[in-house]
């Protein structure tokens, strides 16, 4: 007997471990660790993942696993050992790691069903198979596992090409297929008994042209089914029903590139990290290039030299920088050997790009903070672009980094991982600067041409001289030249909607989210107010709610706002605004991107999505119109993120022939992270950062911890928060500093009051320990879902 140690798809504490479940012999030496399977588990049946098979259990009665959901295995060996580092590192369930995994389309529904590969394959099938599929080529699964005797002749086959698996899911994501017309034997004697022009036209195209799609056929020929019908009747063509990949970049037109030559200090980091890969080596390399000195190629050219040892590549990038013209540099280097995977796919598209990786049809994944749990047992590099965003960091169970996991399996499979930033983190800096990171330092922009020049002007001095209008004097007179010239700008504005607030003048009343302790924001298009916490949305009041005063005003600025003020100041400039309301349509990023880049407009106005990753020749303009923004919130990675989005904004000017210029609007021109934005001197704003962050105890001289606890009940968050800081000073070494308990900085979203509690600490053996007990001792109230507590370990956000 033979027995499979189960994970079972229950989230609560009592349940994080495996269950023994006894093998049936039909599935005996079918079953392998990485698939899933039903189980019994108390009354009712769960999914769950098979970690181990052994021979022996220590239990007297154990229960039949019920069903197999996979044919062969969703996780490799390597990903289930990754899930239980991450369970571990994050203090989150095992099966929670298990399913960030997995794409949306393998969680769902799906029946399951058996094909051969080709025609081709007969001969090479064993016979039970051979004759299972020797008259129909394509079964369900349930139907080939009551017909075969063992499922392991069935894996055999499928591992060797000979048959593959297709799951049909429910929830959309169900293979897509296309009806093809193929053209039979058909004699010039043939064509003379055909008396309809439209058949005769069908005959003549598909000669031509060979397979074609009917779609296709119809629609260049202009006819119905009817005349297509007629001639399969009369078996003059046949139609038979295909599996086509759904591709997001059809249509795209992506011409093929080539290497081009590298500069010294592109060649310098080229060699390094081809070094690292050749001889096998765990090095992480930090590729620290100023905005146009050339990442991308050298990302590029190293991938080339990976593929070309057959080996495998990840490379993830932002997914607001995850652009058609990122994932166009590598569809055009490496043409079909690139999946693609981000958040604006289909759950279609993504489980098909999925499926490639798994089939071992593509080489490199280009992806997201998720395609680092790419499938791949062959890696040779993993890249990742824009190393500083927080992006990378999931901000729900498991709160993992893709950098962390990126190191976790550049180890395991003993190659280099390569992190590229302009800005990168302090902590990634200052590990570059002890030794830990090899340091690759790319000074230089590609072309040789200078970085963008970049003046800013303080507002409060436009305020004092009468311009109460959103842009400077000195913007407007660029904006005005590059007009004339013919040439392109980008405003960037780091909010969406039309203002920030709305507030009655005479009382002074701002209308608020009834679930969010913040304020709702105003959307001119459909004139209503919205939370961009909970999304709640209401309509835009005439009256004050609280007074009835009808001097009910907006305040601050949207980009909505910003549309409106360009039009009025600059009637002649054709604009495209880019935020989360214009883009939230499939497709409507690509379009908007290819518009500008074909000069379709005049002005790129966006929030951070246009602040990365876009490179057009004809912008020689770029001007940051509230720059401190983001510099006042309550987070001492305030001045950092600052300095690194005014960096990257600026980056997208002059990167061409045209020199560019830059104008930085702000209220704080005095702050070092706006004045050493100006000359992008990262060296001297990390020196000037550094400083601040060892005298308050901060990354990366410290590691913190956040814990944040919400419930409906303000009395209970208070009393908890209260417990959890008690209980930690008693317990943690006095080397760690405890901060809290306070209310978070916004201190209700969806109903649930806020509380929170920071932990400091250099070195603390003793942390995970206390932190388990205090998850296990609060564990009946946060299984029943009232109680949240949640701890982050290195976190990214503190609001």
């Amino acid at each position: 007997m033979t027995y499979a140690s189960v994970l079972v798809d229950v989230s609560v504490r009592q349940t994080d471990r495996p269950f023994d479940y006894l093998i049936p012999d039909r599935w005996h030496d079918a079953i392998q660790p990485g698939m899933r399977v039903i189980v019994p588990f108390g009354p009712r049946k769960v999914q769950g993942f098979v970690l181990a098979i052994k021979e022996t259990t220590s239990l007297d009665k154990v229960k039949e696993i019920e069903e197999v959901l996979d044919v062969m295995p969703v996780l490799t060996e390597e990903l289930l050992l990754l899930g239980s580092h991450i369970a571990q590192k994050t203090l989150c369930f095992l099966i929670s790691a298990y399913q960030a995994m997995l794409p949306t389309a393998i969680k769902a529904v799906y029946k399951k069903h058996v094909q051969i590969t080709s025609d081709e394959v007969y001969e090479a099938l064993p016979t039970e198979l051979a004759q299972l599929f020797s008259v129909v080529k394509r079964r369900e699964w349930t139907e080939v596992e009551s017909l075969v005797s063992k499922i392991s002749i069935v894996q055999r086959a499928i591992k060797e090409g000979l048959l593959e698996i297709e799951y049909e899911v429910k929830n959309k994501a169900n293979k897509k297929t296309e009806r093809v017309v193929s053209l039979l034997k058909v004699l010039d004697e043939d064509l003379k008994n055909i008396s309809s022009p439209q058949q005769k036209d069908i005959i003549e195209y598909l000669r031509m042209n060979g397979q074609t799609s009917v779609k296709e056929l119809k629609e260049f020929l202009q006819i119905t089914d009817s005349p297509i019908k007629t001639l399969q009747k009369n078996e003059f063509i046949s139609i038979e029903t295909i599996e086509v990949y759904r591709d997001p970049y059809v249509g795209s037109d992506i011409e093929k590139s080539k290497p081009l030559p590298l500069v010294d200090e592109q060649r310098v980091a080229y060699e390094h990290i081809v070094s690292s890969f050749k001889e096998r080596e765990h090095k992480i390399h930090l590729l620290h290039g100023v905005t146009g000195s050339g990442k991308t190629e050298v990302y590029l050219q190293t991938i080339q030299e990976v593929l070309l040892k057959g080996m495998e590549a990840i490379v993830l990038v932002p997914e607001i920088s995850l652009t058609p013209q990122i994932v166009g540099r590598f569809k055009s280097r490496f043409g079909n050997d690139v999946a693609v995977l981000h958040s604006g796919l289909s759950i279609g598209e993504k489980y098909d790009e999925w499926r490639k990786i798994q089939r071992k049809e593509v080489k490199v994944v280009v992806g997201a903070r998720s395609a680092i749990f790419a499938p791949f047992e062959n890696l040779g590099i993993i890249i990742i672009d824009e190393e500083h965003e927080t992006t990378y960091k999931q901000d729900e169970h498991p709160r993992y980094h893709a950098r962390d996991i990126a190191v976790w399996r550049g180890e395991y499979h003993n190659c280099p991982v390569v992190l590229g930033s302009a800005t990168p983190t302090l902590e990634t800096f200052a590990r570059a600067q002890k030794g830990v990171y090899e340091l690759e330092t790319m000074s230089m922009r590609v072309n040789q041409g200078p970085l963008p020049e970049v003046e800013v002007v303080d507002m409060r001095e436009q305020l004092r001289n009468g311009n109460r209008t959103m842009f400077s004097t000195l913007l407007h007179e660029k904006i005005i030249d590059r007009l004339e010239k013919k040439e392109q700008i980008i405003l960037f504005l780091n909010r969406r909607g039309y203002s920030s607030f709305v507030m009655c003048r005479d009382c002074g009343y701002t209308i608020q989210c009834p679930h969010c302790e913040v304020s709702l924001t105003y959307h001119k298009h459909n004139h209503s107010l919205k939370c961009h916490y909970c999304g709640y949305e209401t309509y835009m009041p005439k009256q004050c709610p609280s007074c009835q005063s009808d001097h009910i005003r907006f305040f601050g600025t949207g980009t909505q706002k910003v549309e409106e003020a360009i039009t009025q100041s600059f009637p002649e400039a054709r604009v495209i605004r880019m935020d989360n309301d214009t883009t939230s349509r499939k497709g409507a990023h690509e379009k908007m991107l290819k518009q500008f880049g074909n000069g379709e407009a005049d002005i790129l106005l966006g929030t951070q999505m246009i602040a990365k990753g876009l490179d057009f020749p004809n912008v020689t303009l770029v001007g940051v119109l509230a720059a401190d923004s983001s510099l006042h919130l309550p987070d001492f990675r305030a001045s950092e993120r600052t300095f690194s989005l005014l960096t990257q904004v600026s980056g997208r000017a002059g990167r061409h022939e045209k020199p560019g210029e830059v104008v930085i609007q702000t209220y704080s021109p005095e702050h070092y992270s706006i004045e050493l934005a100006k000359t992008q001197d990262f060296i001297a704003f990390y020196e000037e950062e550094m400083k601040i962050r060892r005298s308050f105890h901060y990354p990366p001289f410290y590691y913190l911890v956040l814990i944040s606890i919400s419930h409906t009940d303000l009395i209970k968050v208070v009393k908890v928060s209260e417990q959890i800081t008690g209980y930690l000073r008693e317990n943690l070494s006095n080397r760690s500093i405890v901060l809290g308990p306070v209310a978070s900085p916004i201190a209700k979203i969806k109903d649930q009051f806020r509380y929170q509690c920071v932990i400091k600490y250099k070195s603390e053996p003793a942390l995970y320990d206390v932190l388990n007990r205090i998850q296990q001792f609060y564990q009946e109230e946060t299984d029943k879902g009232k109680l949240q507590i949640t701890i982050d370990f290195q976190p990214t956000m503190f609001m």
